[in-house]
């Protein structure tokens, strides 16, 4: 892999942890995905399913700067281009396994922190999308993980462990600016937006997930 990815223990303080960990989610089958969609922009405006829009206002306004920091630091010219962020949270069935994707381009800053339970499967990050050199960040209650996507080189999947339910929270930078990023990246936009439009179920999932 030639991206970095961040690793941070502890992200929320504990008590911020506490109220996002106790957000109420429906029951799934093990081998189904629920997606709570969740955003705020840089005007304040929020869209909320599950979490309570004060507590969506609470996290924007305590760890914005936080995770605005390690876009810059892990790609600089992405950070110009934010738009809103993306506060979802993903409850992966036991046995529901998510296939290896490498994000929408709508994605500056690709983030998850673990939330509940105690012991789950983390995220798995490969060389490629045939899965070549797998490197799996464990789970940790309150861990975060981050990277800024590359089109085609930052593959990663996700999936739960066959013993219980995998909930997570999604921390993503987003932008609505995408021909800016192919820019940033050095990747030709016709063909990567391209990419993802042909398959609506990749360009709708995906923007969200990781």
């Amino acid at each position: 892999m030639n991206f970095e990815i961040k690793i941070i223990d502890n992200f929320f303080d504990i008590s911020d942890f506490n109220l996002v960990n106790n957000v109420k989610l429906d029951e799934i089958e093990s081998n189904e995905l629920k997606v709570y969609h969740n955003t705020i922009d840089k005007k304040n405006v929020v869209q909320q399913s599950c979490i309570d829009e004060n507590l969506i206002e609470f996290i924007h306004k305590k760890y914005h700067q936080k995770v605005f920091e390690i876009l810059k630091e892990l790609n600089l010219g992405k950070s110009k281009l934010y738009d809103y962020t993306d506060l979802t949270i993903i409850k992966t069935g036991k046995n529901c396994k998510f296939p290896i994707h490498d994000d929408t381009p709508n994605k500056l800053l690709s983030g998850v922190i673990y939330l509940n339970p105690e012991i789950n499967a983390g995220t798995i990050f490969y060389k490629n999308k045939k899965g070549d050199n797998k490197k799996t960040i464990p789970w940790g209650k309150n861990r975060a993980v981050f990277f800024s996507r590359k089109e085609r080189e930052t593959w990663h999947s996700y999936e739960g462990d066959g013993k219980s339910d995998r909930i997570a929270l999604i921390y993503n930078l987003m932008t609505n600016n995408i021909r800016d990023v192919y820019k940033v990246e050095k990747k030709n936009y016709f063909l990567g937006n391209f990419r993802y439009k042909i398959n609506p179920y990749i360009f709708e999932y995906f923007k969200t997930t990781i």
